[in-house]
């Protein structure tokens, strides 16, 4: 039976608060036959534009281009959001089926001769059209997403891509679930005083409302969501667990059963070669950097190989510090413990004693509250919304005068149904073509509950994680373009992360800190002491974090730059690139090839986990504005980092933007400077700017 709006909720009109999706009607038997229609619906708008008799217009091509697709694009929000954040063997067995149905229907469509005739003509004669600024970007950006797609292949070649494309879909899904699977099947249950030792109360806390939801009241499971695994790395004195804990966070992937993904790997290399080289690119590298802020694998590598040798050299220095105080060679599954021991020692800094000022509802109030000094958003609770799962929740955010913004979803727990990680999505964007649409968005990360009834309790690195994802939650939000395809976060991979990473300075300061980081039991904020120690100590164990870092980033790289991958291993690929690079002893990829979902569950971040550094530079250099402005929250700087960077979206060039709020492109020296690296470019000859 053909699905229809009156049986199937994803077709039908949402007459919900915000046009949310009707998530407590919605059931995974809806999903396949709404795509299905929808797939249907989309190939009959597209048919009607490629055959429209009338010579191509902007409004009778482009314009109708960006408006085709509504109901699968809606469609497609729920679904790839519950697929990432609230999934189950329904939806995985879904996503198996539609990734690479979906892959093939968008790849039929930038393959359409017809279609590709009309915007190659309306691209010719672009000068002579009257376009706005944004029209003439959508043009430009379009015509080339279709020759990028193969839209001036022939007919092999185009049989060809759509395979390809198709195969890709089908690995890049697998390996998804391959690393979930690993993760949710992973536990340590800790089950005597002496398994706890050195375990922080907060930590115990956590790991026992873990062992009740799986089932183990009582007892206490460490899993390996980043939010325990890394906190038990750090505090606990067993070494022998540590061991047992880290072989199973780095082996994701590699277990060698059904959720090996090395193969896959393998395949998905050769066939993004494959790939590239048919577009015309000799390799796959310098296909996914054409049109980005670097352009070329060469500009990377020189980012890349700048950072490297004063990394690695720090890396060394912090190495033979802990193995001092350890008295014995350090692992890699020992590092952030003696790391600990050290930065207590030098700075007296214990991170135990930080996590009580850093409550998870307080740190998303701050957040919430730097984007109304910034920005002048306010955020207003609705507790009312069904959502996907009891533990999202929404705000309503509104603009100066009380005007609906966006509305915002956070979902911030970690549970099995959820992929790892953190990430920035939309259940809608922003358009004001056709009318005026405001976005959904939803932050999803993975902290772990704290214990029962107590407030759950962040790392810096936790805290700085959700200023990170709620930058680009208002680069969704505070979109303001009339072009659905160029809107909020639709920009070159290297520079989506700059408003991101330049939202996590405003946590660091005490403006922000002396507010919102108070006592979780006592009320009292964070004393002045601790954050003069905070900041301190805030270049420390960076050679560590810039190596993992980098070290995965190169590797990314080098995998992409290949021109023939026919018959590499690629396991031993990475074992080759980092002997050649001194990877210094005791340290691993923060994500080794087997679990690497940035570049291998799909291609967004491939040839591009390289983006955090090149947009560190311009997130550095862009704060230094507001700290030499003397106002971190300065209306002028605010302002300006509004119009031509959040709310811009690609309606203009990347590097255009950037100047457009700086007043001049950025400066390295900065990234170098936050890093604490600037001694080392002395010694290597290079010079303070």
């Amino acid at each position: 039976m053909n699905a229809t709006a009156e049986t199937n909720p994803l077709l039908a009109e949402w007459d919900t608060p915000f046009g949310l999706p009707p998530f407590e009607r919605i059931r995974p038997e809806h999903f396949r036959p709404a795509f299905d229609a929808t797939f249907a619906a989309h190939r009959a708008e597209i048919a009607a534009i490629a055959g429209n008799p009338e010579p191509p217009t902007f409004a009778n091509t482009i314009d109708a281009l960006e408006l085709a697709g509504q109901t699968l694009s809606r469609v497609g929000g729920v679904f790839w959001n519950l697929a990432g954040s609230h999934t189950n063997a329904d939806l995985q067995a879904i996503e198996r089926e539609i990734s690479p149905v979906a892959a093939k229907h968008y790849s039929d469509i930038g393959m359409n001769a017809a279609l590709f005739a009309r915007i190659d003509a309306l691209h010719a004669a672009a000068p002579t059209l009257a376009l706005s600024d944004e029209q003439r970007r959508v043009l430009d950006l379009t015509h080339r997403r279709f020759i990028r797609s193969g839209a001036r292949l022939g007919a092999e070649e185009k049989a060809r891509l759509s395979q390809i494309v198709e195969r890709l879909a089908t690995l890049g899904t697998r390996f998804s679930q391959n690393v979930l699977a690993d993760e949710a099947g992973y536990q340590l249950v800790l089950e005597t005083d002496d398994e706890r030792a050195g375990l922080p109360d907060w930590l115990i806390a956590a790991a026992a409302r873990v062992a009740d939801e799986r089932g183990l009241p009582g007892r206490h499971v460490i899993t390996l969501s980043r939010s325990l695994i890394e906190p038990f790395l750090q505090f606990s004195t067993r070494a022998d667990l540590r061991t047992t804990a880290f072989a199973a966070w780095t082996s994701r992937g590699e277990t060698g059963g059904t959720t090996d993904n090395r193969a896959i790997v393998a395949e998905t290399l050769a066939l993004r070669v494959e790939r590239a080289r048919l577009l015309g690119y000799p390799s796959f590298a310098a296909y996914k950097l054409d049109g980005t802020m670097a352009k070329t694998p060469g500009a990377v590598n020189d980012l890349l190989g700048q950072v490297w040798p004063m990394a690695r050299a720090r890396a060394e220095e912090e190495r033979r510090e802990l193995e001092a105080m350890a008295g014995e060679p350090v692992d890699a599954a020992s590092w952030r413990y003696w790391s600990d021991k050290v930065r207590k020692a030098r700075y007296d800094l214990d991170e135990a004693a930080i996590k009580p000022y850093l409550q998870l509802d307080r740190m998303v109030e701050a957040a919430f509250d730097t984007a109304t000094r910034l920005f002048g958003v306010t955020f207003h609770p609705r507790p009312d919304l069904s959502l996907y799962h009891p533990d999202a929740r929404a705000w309503d955010v509104r603009d100066g005068s009380g005007g609906h913004v966006a509305l915002f979803i956070g979902d911030y727990f970690a549970r099995p149904s959820k992929r790892s990680g953190a990430w920035m999505s939309s259940f809608r964007g922003q358009r004001k073509l056709g009318k005026d649409v405001r976005p959904l968005v939803v932050n999803v990360l993975n902290f772990a509950k704290g214990g029962e009834g107590g407030p759950t309790l962040l790392s810096f690195d936790d805290a700085r994680t959700i200023f990170h994802e709620f930058g680009h939650a208002l680069h969704g939000m505070l979109s303001q373009v009339t072009y659905p395809s160029v809107a909020g976060t639709s920009v070159p991979r290297d520079f989506v992360e700059f408003p991101s990473q330049v939202y996590e300075h405003w946590l660091m300061r005490p403006e922000v800190l002396k507010r919102y980081a108070v006592h979780a039991e006592t009320g009292e904020p964070i004393p002045d002491d601790l954050l003069a120690k905070i900041h301190k100590a805030r270049a420390f164990n960076q050679g560590f974090a810039t190596v993992e870092y980098t070290a995965s980033a190169i590797v990314d790289m080098e995998f992409h730059a290949l021109a023939d991958a026919g018959a590499v291993d690629p396991m031993a690929m990475e074992a080759s690139i980092l002997a050649r690079l001194g990877m210094p002893r005791g340290l691993v990829m923060r994500h080794r090839t087997p679990h690497f979902t940035h570049v291998f569950s799909g291609d967004g971040y491939s040839a591009g986990y390289y983006s955090y550094m090149w947009s560190e530079v311009l997130d550095a250099d862009g704060f230094t504005a507001f700290e030499d402005a003397g106002n971190i929250f300065d209306p002028a700087l605010a302002g300006r980092l509004k119009d031509h960077v959040y709310a811009a979206g690609n309606r203009v060039d990347p590097a255009e933007a950037y100047r457009a709020f700086r007043g001049r492109d950025p400066d390295v020296s900065a990234l170098l400077r936050k890093r604490g690296f600037l001694q080392e470019v002395a010694e290597a000859g290079g010079e303070e700017r």
